[in-house]
């Protein structure tokens, strides 16, 4: 799938998936997984925040409920100015991708693309545990 048809689907994700009584920022993502399967979803507030879930995670953990284990791309649309992936994003990023092709757009016409080193310098992954 082409960049821009991903983020459409991210932006759409942000109109129409999301939870947002308390602080009103609605984050839409789109995830292409490796088989060129697609996942949406958007962040889904709860009163005590802690259990907050952001857009990307549940997009990529709708796949892998979906038996999906190997994310292509993703794209992340927020209501501002580039909104990036938290922390704890983008180490579930890490976790079930390798080179991932991380989308943080405006619009269509205004995005960026980054590597995961880019975004998470010297992540920890499952390579960090295997027998050496």
């Amino acid at each position: 799938m082409d960049d821009k048809k991903l983020i459409e689907l991210a932006i759409k994700a942000r109109d129409t998936m999301t939870y947002t009584p308390y602080s009103h920022y609605n984050v839409g993502a789109a995830v292409e997984m490796e088989d060129g399967s697609v996942y949406c979803g958007g962040n889904i507030e709860n009163a005590s925040l802690t259990p907050t879930n952001c857009a990307e995670r549940t997009a990529i953990f709708k796949a892998v409920s979906d038996g999906k284990r190997e994310i292509k791309k993703i794209a992340v649309v927020g209501d501002s100015h580039y909104t990036y992936p938290c922390g704890v994003c983008r180490q579930v990023i890490k976790e079930f991708s390798k080179n991932p092709r991380i989308i943080v757009a405006n619009s269509l016409t205004d995005y960026r693309v980054h590597t995961m080193d880019e975004i998470l310098p010297f992540a920890f992954g499952p390579e960090d545990l295997e027998d050496k």
